[in-house]
């Protein structure tokens, strides 16, 4: 994923910052706890498609940190 796209994308709900998770291919979005999926480099950024994040697992993830130090 292009570094200076990544620099300009934002949630297209909240308009907050996204993270790039390279090992799932997607943009996340913490304060509304969603996953943008990346299709063959292309960022998907319709809530429709977006994956909610709801367990410890898939905060870890997100954060990198491992899934046992998440409350």
């Amino acid at each position: 994923m292009d570094t200076q796209l990544l620099d300009i994308l934002v949630c297209p709900i909240c308009k907050g910052p996204l993270q790039h998770d390279k090992k799932a291919q997607e943009l996340i979005c913490n304060a509304d706890r969603l996953a943008f999926p990346i299709r063959d480099g292309i960022p998907i950024m319709w809530a429709d498609q977006a994956r909610e994040l709801n367990g410890a697992a898939d905060v870890a993830d997100s954060e990198n940190i491992p899934p046992s130090s998440v409350a």
